[in-house]
């Protein structure tokens, strides 16, 4: 399992425990309040089965609703009649089965699923349950999410961006979007100005997505985009955090960066044995060569990486990397042109990250280039 998709499976595994007995018997007592004859005693004991505590998180989800089809009127338009007004009291990730309801049992009515959407995703986020109805009615569904986006309320025009993600997590891949991210594109352009940072994130994630599979389609939006406003400017950068990870030579001069060839990077150190629970340390100099030509002063763009690998359960590398700082180097002073870069790293245990004991690689990375790397050893705790 890489590293991205361990992290996920972690994180899932937190959340998945949020579906326990005082969210459910929360939600029985507002569905008895619009609907006298659901027993809620059948239904939470159907919930908590055998099979239960084997269950995932999108299996747990998925139990529910499918739970609630069979304690809830049978007609699909009286059970989103009951439903509408329960969704209203809660927020956060739970509330994510009554959109998961309509995708299951709503393929089929279309226009009631999609305002139903439209109203649950206002207290959660309907993001997973629009994916199916983008694969089988592609073009409806795009110019009803570009309507979205034009909506008086955040989380719906969020859920415009949000749920047209080429690669959203836990969620169904949109393989049309993969091959050819354009019909995103009005969405995005609509919502890069929003009011709401929550909704302008969702831009970035949507176009950090589409970079994975279409890099030159999001360069060229970067570049279009940068230096419009402070709020573009961020939204850019966020969307290209893969690429600058990468260290995309256009991205990077985009921002900046220029390739590091007048700098050098000695003295570089580390612990080469670390225990389980315990750090790795590391530390480098990084200096700028300057001549007598005053342009050698001038300070230069420097973002300051570093990358581990990961044993993972499979005897392979996972690289993951890290962002250490971004500024400038290079002055008039001597001390302008030498940076000493200190820094740790836990291998404490964390939730959304599983550490292997064996060999380790550390690299630092200055504008994209790899400058230096070692190995180091972590070691089972004794």
């Amino acid at each position: 399992m890489c590293g991205k998709h361990e992290s996920e499976y972690l994180m899932a595994e937190i959340l998945r425990y949020r579906y326990n007995t005082e969210f459910l018997t929360a939600l029985c007592e507002k569905i008895k309040n619009e609907h006298i004859e659901f027993d809620h005693s059948a239904f939470l004991s159907a919930v908590f089965d055998e099979e239960w505590e084997s269950k995932e998180l999108k299996e747990r989800m998925g139990h529910i609703a499918t739970c609630l089809y069979t304690f809830l009127p049978q007609a699909y338009d009286e059970a989103i009649k009951i439903l509408k007004p329960v969704s209203s009291h809660f927020g956060g990730f739970e509330p994510m089965i009554f959109p998961d309801y309509v995708q299951r049992y709503g393929q089929n009515n279309y226009t009631l699923s999609i305002e139903a959407l439209e109203h649950f995703t206002q207290f959660s986020s309907s993001e997973f349950a629009v994916r199916p109805f983008i694969v089988s009615h592609p073009q409806k569904m795009m110019e009803q999410m570009t309507c979205w986006a034009d909506s008086k309320n955040y989380h719906v025009r969020r859920l415009a961006s949000e749920g047209c993600r080429p690669r959203l997590p836990w969620a169904m891949a949109l393989p049309a979007f993969k091959t050819d991210p354009t019909p995103i594109f009005p969405i995005l352009e609509k919502l890069k100005n929003d009011e709401s940072e929550y909704v302008r994130r969702s831009v970035a994630n949507n176009l950090n997505d589409i970079a994975k599979d279409n890099p030159d389609l999001v360069i060229a939006i970067a570049t279009d985009w940068l230096g419009v406003t402070e709020d573009t400017n961020k939204l850019v950068k966020h969307a290209c955090r893969t690429l600058l990870k990468k260290g995309n030579p256009q991205i990077m001069a985009l921002f900046g960066y220029a390739p590091p060839n007048d700098m050098s990077l000695t003295d570089f150190e580390l612990n080469e044995i670390v225990e389980m629970g315990g750090r790795v340390e590391f530390s480098c100099r990084l200096a700028k060569e300057v001549s007598n030509n005053p342009l050698s002063h001038s300070p230069d763009k420097i973002r300051i990486e570093f990358a581990i690998g990961f044993m993972k359960s499979n005897g392979k590398l996972s690289r993951k990397v890290f962002k250490i700082s971004e500024g400038v180097l290079g002055g008039k002073k001597k001390a302008d042109n030498v940076k000493v870069i200190s820094k740790k790293f836990s291998f404490a245990p964390i939730s959304t990250r599983k550490y292997y004991p064996g060999e380790h690689e550390l690299a630092i990375i200055i504008n994209g280039v790899e400058m230096a790397k070692k190995t180091f050893l972590l070691e089972a705790s004794k």
